[in-house]
């Protein structure tokens, strides 16, 4: 049993994750960044109507900024300089604004609506990469994104009637694809650190504005968890990375869809929600489209390699 508990004198993860495959150990990994994100989420929904959107998005960057600070000062002054300072700037604005629709979207909605939306970020990713990166897609990608959108609309009701919550949700996922699309630009020339690092020193300067003009004072106790929601996001990444560092992007992928059972069940015990028929067949039809374009676009990197 204490081989099971307790890491190896080496520094090497317990007996028994060690003997899992790669892809389980990285499955493991994603469903405890799921988990995390989920508790940050939480943190959204209470503290957002009490203190606003503008203080919470502010402490959700300005913690992650000092997360990433003592990394990124390792490579010294000289290692932080950057020829695309524009284009850090611009990725860092759609990133905090991602954040800001983030806290709003999660006070004023349900918790499983919000994260089924939250899925629609292949979607728009497809159509800037067309638009923004002059990436090819075939008819079948175009398919499912139509097919996804159509999911969209079944889910935010059948009347057509978007509520104003759920418009902010889409416009944050589209501020995500956004910032994916610029993250492919960096990525050419810019080291991952030196990416993190302005990304976070950036947006923490920019909620730094908006917090100043509706500061709200939070009490010791909303300030602790007020860390606990920054240490959970930055938690929630690692595992991310881990997970995807450790196996396949397409075996562990498709466990990041935990996330809507994870919020339905939060949702539905902590606040009372209940999510109708329509958000189940909607969030449905929009992960299944998501995980069917995942898997085309390695499929088709795959072919590519082998080409």
């Amino acid at each position: 049993m204490n081989k099971i508990l307790n890491s190896r004198a080496d520094g090497q993860p317990p007996e028994m994750f060690a003997n899992l495959s790669p892809n389980m150990r990285g499955a493991l990994w994603i469903l405890a960044g799921v988990a995390f994100f989920s508790v940050m989420t939480v943190f959204f929904k209470l503290l957002g109507p009490v203190l606003g959107v503008s203080v919470v998005a502010f402490f959700r960057t300005a913690l992650g900024f000092l997360f990433i600070l003592p990394f990124a000062m390792r490579f010294g002054f000289g290692g932080l300089a950057s020829n695309r300072k524009k284009l850090h700037f611009f990725r860092s604005l759609l990133g905090v604004s991602a954040i800001f629709c983030g806290v709003y979207s999660f006070s004023n909605l349900a918790m499983a609506d919000v994260v089924a939306l939250s899925f629609t970020r292949p979607l728009f990713l497809i159509v800037l990469a067309v638009i923004f990166l002059g990436e090819q897609v075939r008819v079948r990608r175009w398919t499912a994104t139509f097919v996804g959108f159509l999911g969209v609309l079944v889910m935010v009701r059948p009347s057509g009637e978007l509520e104003p919550a759920a418009g902010v949700a889409l416009l944050g996922a589209l501020l995500v694809a956004g910032s994916f699309v610029c993250t492919k630009k960096l990525s050419s020339t810019e080291r991952p650190a030196l990416m993190l690092f302005y990304m976070n020193a950036i947006a923490a300067v920019i909620a730094t504005v908006p917090a100043y003009l509706y500061w709200q004072t939070p009490t010791w106790q909303q300030l602790a968890m007020l860390i606990v929601m920054g240490a959970t996001a930055i938690a929630g990444q690692t595992c991310v990375v881990r997970g995807l560092r450790v196996g396949e992007a397409t075996a562990v992928s498709p466990f990041t869809n935990s996330r809507i059972l994870l919020a339905a069940a939060i949702g539905y015990f902590m606040f009372d929600e209940i999510p109708d028929i329509w958000t189940w067949v909607g969030a449905g039809i929009i992960v299944s489209v998501s995980i069917y374009i995942a898997h085309r676009e390695q499929s088709r990197r795959a072919q590519a390699a082998t080409s």
